[in-house]
């Protein structure tokens, strides 16, 4: 399975690493004690949204978080055409956040659960504030 990861188009991990964060997210939502459906929607998106994916990712490479091979994976996210034009936000930080979601598939996919755990929980931690 390994290599057959590696070799993986951009996309399907990003594919992949959408849902992953996704349920990461509402499964933190939840243990907040948030239950209101529209609230956990509405907080949800925080999370979720394109924006918020790319400003993390972005404080990730400018700080030097990322070892070698995720800066690549990273790179490959940004770097995948997907057909696609986003509605509500720019190219670049649509592109940005298929590389978060590319590096989260990619670790899912691998089986990587402590570097994944570690990079969703300081996701979440960026995007509350709690990191900067």
């Amino acid at each position: 399975m390994d290599l057959e990861v590696k070799q993986m188009k951009s996309l399907a991990l990003a594919y992949m690493g959408d849902a992953v964060f996704e349920v990461h997210v509402r499964e933190h939502l939840l243990k907040q004690g948030t239950v209101k459906p529209n609230q956990l929607h509405r907080e949800a998106v925080t999370f979720v949204s394109a924006k918020a994916q790319a400003s993390v990712v972005l404080h990730w490479l400018e700080a030097d978080l990322l070892n070698g091979e995720e800066a690549q994976i990273v790179a490959r996210g940004r770097n995948a055409k997907s057909g696609t034009v986003p509605k509500n936000t720019s190219v670049q930080t649509y592109r940005y956040s298929t590389a978060f979601e590319t590096l989260i598939g990619y670790h899912y996919l691998l089986r990587n659960e402590a570097r994944l755990n570690e990079l969703m929980a300081a996701a979440v931690a960026f995007v509350e504030g709690r990191d900067s």
